[in-house]
């Protein structure tokens, strides 16, 4: 490996993870809860609570526990599909042939919820100053596409862009806005917390995410007419009735109140969380001071990040060649020079795991034929990031440019200074 050439850098005895849960005791106390007072099923205290709990830090009036932020997301745009365009056939989805706003550069989560329900994502190009969905680029899909009545929103490694923003645009023009509060966990714009500014929103508790409970996820609004249909449809829909009876296609949902006591214990360490995330970034930024980099932008003025992930991008002179294949990725090193996979290499190196920035979701291949808007232009997947003038696809240029470095909040500042020289090294 290129990494190599850097001299002796001796790996790490016990591996340095991207992101990993940390646990602190209380958490077991109400696994302890469920099991002693049997309720180990999808209904009991501990879902109770974090639901209240859940509510009351994301500043809103509801909060429906549920097995995944996957399962939220999708149960948000289902309940969005069905307001907007009435109760589909049984045999189609709420959104069936529909447009819907997506933000580009996320996990495929994000957007999944939207095909589940038989919509047809159109791909917002990203924001350079924020890493998340552009608010020049939302209002120009809108020109191009005045009939689409619904916007789904990520906020992308704990750094929100302007969300509030985001929700204007969808007020101006009607729309409902879903808001993928999945990394965005105790963030917040201009003090009010992510996860309250979308019709309906989803947080995630996976195994990596700020707080976890290994798995799980919150639908969160303040209609309670989408709370009680969200509990509703996570039960398989079933009736009022003293039988099993059924009118419409439900799902099996619901947390389990063994996961929810884990989140419930976890709940209280949620600021501890952030500000040891917060303690890395800033780490980071001062060991790398003086590089041609740049860590996750945020605008200090009115954004409070989470620092769930911290990440970086080149500067574009000082990247070497580097094509990426579907599965694999290739560079030529030049002296003074590097790229993400150099790096990354160079971090695997010392048994620690960073990993590259989202690829776009317009240059996956099962949605490079979908429409994608950008500031400069509009159109298909590009192969070229760049036009005259400028970046033509923003999110591109920053999954080439960018990758997610070692965030756990249990590394030592000794590992971390580790990392930031095999880094300091790669651009020799």
């Amino acid at each position: 490996m290129a990494f190599n050439r850097k001299g002796d850098f001796a790996p790490f005895a016990n591996k340095v993870w991207l992101a990993t849960p940390t646990m602190h005791g209380e958490e077991l106390k109400y696994i302890t809860e469920a099991y002693e007072t049997n309720w180990m099923s999808t209904v009991g205290q501990n879902i109770n609570e974090v639901e209240k709990i859940a509510a009351e830090r994301s500043g809103v009036k509801y909060a429906v526990a549920l097995c995944s932020c996957t399962a939220a997301l999708h149960l948000c745009v289902k309940f969005a599909g069905e307001k907007l365009y009435g109760k589909p056939m049984i045999s189609h989805g709420a959104l069936e042939g529909k447009r819907v706003f997506c933000s580009d550069m996320t996990f495929d989560a994000t957007l999944n919820p939207v095909v589940y329900e038989g919509g047809i994502p159109v791909f917002i190009d990203t924001e350079a100053s924020s890493w998340n969905m552009d608010p020049v680029a939302l209002e120009k899909a809108f020109e191009m596409y005045p009939e689409v009545k619904l916007v789904v929103c990520a906020e992308l490694y704990g750094f929100p862009g302007n969300i509030r923003k985001i929700r204007e645009i969808c007020d101006a023009h009607g729309a409902l806005l879903v808001e993928d509060a999945a990394e965005a966990m105790g963030a917040t714009w201009e003090g009010k917390e992510c996860g309250s500014f979308g019709d309906y929103a989803a947080i995630s508790y996976n195994g990596n995410k700020i707080i976890t409970g290994s798995s799980g996820g919150c639908l969160l609004t303040n209609d309670l007419e989408v709370a009680n249909k969200a509990r509703k449809w996570s039960t398989q829909a079933r009736e009022n009735a003293a039988w099993y009876q059924h009118e419409e296609v439900g799902y099996n949902y619901r947390m389990s109140n063994v996961i929810a006591g884990v989140i419930r214990g976890q709940y209280p360490h949620l600021d501890e969380h952030i500000a040891q995330k917060k303690a890395v970034y800033e780490r980071y930024k001062a060991g790398l001071k003086g590089l041609p980099i740049q860590m996750n932008p945020f605008d200090e003025t009115k954004c409070e990040p989470n620092y769930w992930l911290s990440a970086m991008i080149l500067d574009k002179d000082v990247m070497c060649k580097q094509v990426r294949g579907e599965t694999e990725a290739l560079y030529i090193k030049e002296k003074g020079k590097t790229c993400p996979t150099e790096i990354l290499e160079a971090i695997a190196g010392l048994n620690a795991e960073g990993r590259p920035i989202w690829k776009p979701m317009h240059m996956q291949p099962m949605y490079r034929m979908h429409e994608f808007v950008t500031v400069n232009g509009s159109g298909r997947a590009k192969t070229n990031a760049y036009i005259s003038g400028g970046v033509f696809d923003v999110g591109a240029d920053i999954f080439q440019r960018g990758l997610c470095l070692p965030s756990d909040n249990k590394m030592t500042p000794e590992q971390q200074d580790r990392i930031i020289q095999v880094i300091r090294a790669c651009f020799e």
